[in-house]
């Protein structure tokens, strides 16, 4: 007879390890099943986000922002540095370092609050029992009164591009270059491709990235989105916008690319290509054919307002549903079904769920674009704010971008918050509490922020809003 628990977690990434965490917390015997496998070839808890996405990228972010700064940004302070080295094995064992310390720590967490880990890939059987095959082809099942499924997304891959591993890379493929390609492809100018042509860019690559829609980071408030693109630009990244990939072939060990844009077809060779056109769900194998649970048209698992699938006592969370693909709101709907499932009060708001560019400058935002405000007919009213008037940013040498502040034109309500320039992954925390507490612009402009810091960018873009910014003409 197999084992029974109160609720069963199929997947470790930031949605499943957070919801079985929570669940566990709440006095539910919980169980967390995950087929991630490290490097050493050992169950890697965390998912994409910390094996082989937001962890280790922001690692060689970092690291690669340290060697940049020494040859295009110290010297401004009067600091040189002759013959600067990046030794690869160490920028990227420094990666691999990060990502051990943070799946071990999931582990640890695990044991902590008493989450039975189980090994194998996890599928939903008929009344909530999960079948896990180990990596040796054992199966076992167990069984629960709530499953919830937490299976997160996969690349998606181009037929005429399809991953080698070696010439042809997705974005685990990009984190694990051990030597800077002298040119570098990338198909998508999303955040993916973004943050790792920036990382490959600052160590000395020729990168290209190819983008197929017309417009430069369509999600973002477009006004932030073209401060981004002249930056990028001066860093020498070159964004050719408009440009559909036709062909990727590899010849005497480089790749060979066709694409299309407005003025015919052209080719472009490269050392190494990145295809970061996006992810889809991930739910291959997931459910068998009687559960009941059933995906939309894009293989999404379809969900309620609560992440409910309308089959008892299974849910689902994170990249395998509707809404934004971001690992923190992955975590927060995983608190939220852990608590609904505890008969308590779960919370998951949509409308203010922050994004994040991790480049230099930084891009973030919560809320709507003035596209999506002008779309949907409601009237709003802007105050934007430049960082090369905040004295912080100034001395920092990160003179760079703006916020910008879209409150309702008769309410004054939030409405969304943009902002692109240094440390602004920080700074948008503020306008998303604001928002939350159904804040206005007002609001903002009210607030004491402590001088000099970057924040001062917040508060001058919201009195920017009604014309009454003390340190620039409105």
């Amino acid at each position: 007879m197999s084992e029974k628990f109160d609720v069963i977690v199929i997947g470790a990434g930031p949605a499943g390890y957070v919801a079985a965490i929570r669940a566990a917390q709440l006095g539910l015997k919980t169980a967390c099943v995950d087929a991630f496998v490290g490097k050493d070839g050992k169950q890697a808890l965390g998912g994409t986000c910390l094996n082989v996405g937001c962890i280790p990228s922001k690692a060689l972010l970092d690291s690669s922002k340290q060697y940049y700064n020494l040859a295009h940004n110290l010297p401004a302070h009067g600091i040189s540095v002759e013959n600067a080295k990046v030794d690869m094995s160490t920028f990227i064992g420094r990666k691999d370092k990060i990502v051990k310390q943070f799946t071990g720590g999931i582990g640890q967490l695990f044991k902590a609050n008493k989450v039975t880990p189980f090994f194998g890939k996890g599928k939903l059987l008929k009344g909530n029992t999960v079948e896990i095959t180990g990596s040796d082809g054992s199966k076992q099942t167990i069984s629960a009164t709530n499953v919830i499924l937490a299976s997160g997304s996969v690349p998606i891959e181009l037929p005429f591009a399809k991953f080698d591993g070696k010439y042809i890379l997705d974005n685990a493929g990009a984190l694990d270059i051990n030597e800077v390609p002298k040119r570098l492809g990338v198909i998508g100018a999303g955040v993916i491709g973004l943050e790792l042509g920036s990382v490959w860019n600052r160590l000395g690559s020729q990168v290209t990235i190819l983008e197929a829609l017309p417009d430069f980071l369509s999600v973002a408030d477009q006004d932030i989105a073209k401060v981004a693109k002249k930056e990028f630009e001066k860093q020498n990244l070159t964004i050719k916008l408009g440009a559909k990939l036709t062909k990727a072939e590899i010849k005497k060990n480089e790749v060979v690319l066709s694409y299309e844009d407005k003025d015919g077809a052209h080719d472009l060779t490269v050392d190494k290509l990145l295809v970061a056109v996006g992810r889809r769900a991930y739910t291959e194998g997931l459910l068998a054919a009687d559960t009941g649970v059933q995906l939309d048209e894009r293989g999404r698992i379809k969900v309620d307002e609560h992440n409910h699938t309308g089959v008892d006592g299974v849910w689902a969370v994170g990249d395998a549903v509707r809404g934004p693909m971001l690992a923190h709101k992955g975590s927060e709907e995983g608190v939220a079904v852990a608590e609904w499932i505890a008969g308590k009060a779960g919370h998951i708001n949509l409308d203010t769920v922050p994004w994040v560019i991790y480049t230099e400058p930084e891009i973030a935002w919560a809320g709507k674009t003035e596209k999506e405000l002008k779309e949907l007919g409601i009237p709003y009213k802007v105050g934007s704010f430049p960082f090369a008037a905040i004295g912080r940013a100034v001395a920092m040498n990160e003179a760079i971008g703006q916020v910008k502040v879209i409150a309702h034109a008769e309410t004054d309500r939030l409405l969304g918050v943009h902002m692109v320039g240094p440390g602004v992954s920080e700074l948008i925390a503020e306008a998303v509490v604001a928002m939350e507490f159904k804040g206005s612009a007002e609001d903002l402009a009210r607030i004491v922020h402590a001088h000099p810091t970057l924040s001062e960018a917040v508060h001058e873009a919201a009195l920017s809003v009604d014309k009454r910014a003390i340190h620039k003409g409105n």
